[in-house]
């Protein structure tokens, strides 16, 4: 029988030298590693209590929706900015060669919300870490930091730092 990790391909020297891509959407291409995939982090979630799942545009969707819908909780988009109609609330996050900003629907978390955050990829921490200024910011607070995969060597858990994050594959390179 397959492990999850089996389903996702490897890429070396991509997108440059000594970089090994880790490729997510092998994993969905597959019936059978998508079905995988959506149970084990569904495993990472039993027995937490918690309100709503939100994820990030776009894999954070891909993997938090299916969750959501499973769990019957009600699922938030968090998108780049300029994408959602109301009103919104935003942060700017650095990235590895510039910035970019995030929004949120200014009513998608109400305060007291016990929300998890999904994601399919931990690495520097920095999109997960501008996820969790937002939902704080409408009052919301973060229960959970789920991710498919975790790059270790790049150190993201250290940005997340007091926050429970919990990854279903850890891959220790980066």
């Amino acid at each position: 029988m397959k492990k999850l990790e089996d389903y996702v391909l490897s890429i070396p020297d991509f997108p440059e030298p000594g970089i090994i891509f880790r490729d997510v959407t092998s994993v969905l291409q597959d019936g059978d590693g998508l079905h995988m995939a959506i149970d084990a982090l569904a495993e990472k979630l039993e027995g937490l209590d918690f309100d709503v799942i939100a994820g990030s545009e776009s894999r954070g969707f891909i993997f938090g929706m299916p969750l959501a819908y499973n769990l019957h909780k009600p699922f938030v988009l968090i998108r780049k900015k300029g994408k959602l109609p109301r009103e919104t609330v935003s942060v700017t996050y650095s990235l590895e060669y510039g910035t970019a900003e995030l929004e949120i629907h200014k009513d998608a978390i109400l305060p007291g919300q016990r929300v998890v955050l999904v994601d399919d990829l931990i690495a520097t921490g920095g999109t997960s870490k501008a996820m969790i200024q937002l939902v704080e910011s409408l009052g919301g607070v973060v229960v959970r930091n789920l991710f498919l995969m975790e790059l270790a060597g790049l150190n993201g858990r250290s940005q997340l730092e007091g926050y429970d994050v919990s990854s279903v594959i850890v891959y220790g390179g980066k």
